[in-house]
């Protein structure tokens, strides 16, 4: 049985559009991660549901989110977006633009933490509901 889509044809035009056009601070950070040089495959601009993320990391279920200034009048949007992400079983982290551009090794340094504690093969959607269930009852049991 073929998988569903994992995006719409509207927003998988849409990321490809942002791909030939990144910011400064998508370019910087994409220097330093691109070709497996943290020992995965990120990918840039990729549409996943109706968002598309800065950088993804399909294999670790990791999305790397950068914020610009707009993010400060975006709050409630960006929480919908995360919370669309974790509801996939994506972990997402986000960093400022000033932080990428000021203190890429640090930036490189959480990226590389987060990868090592990201689960390999993680659970979706209601897997993970029914995991934290069985762990919750566990703990209860105990």
């Amino acid at each position: 049985m073929p998988c569903p889509p994992r995006s719409n044809p509207k927003t998988r035009t849409h990321a490809i559009e942002l791909r030939k056009e990144p910011t400064p601070t998508e370019r910087k950070l994409w220097a330093h991660i691109r070709n497996d040089q943290l020992g995965v495959n990120l990918r840039r601009q990729h549409a996943i549901g109706n968002y598309i993320p800065d950088f993804v990391c399909i294999k670790k279920k990791l999305i790397i989110e950068l914020d610009g200034s707009q993010h400060l009048e975006q709050e409630e949007y960006d929480k919908e977006r995360t919370n669309y992400f974790e509801s996939q079983g994506y972990k997402v982290i986000r960093f400022w633009n000033n932080e990428v551009m000021n203190d890429i090794n640090g930036v490189i340094r959480k990226i590389q933490f987060a990868l090592e504690e990201t689960n390999t093969f993680p659970l979706v959607g209601e897997e993970v509901k029914s995991a934290a269930m069985e762990e919750f009852r566990k703990y209860v049991s105990s």
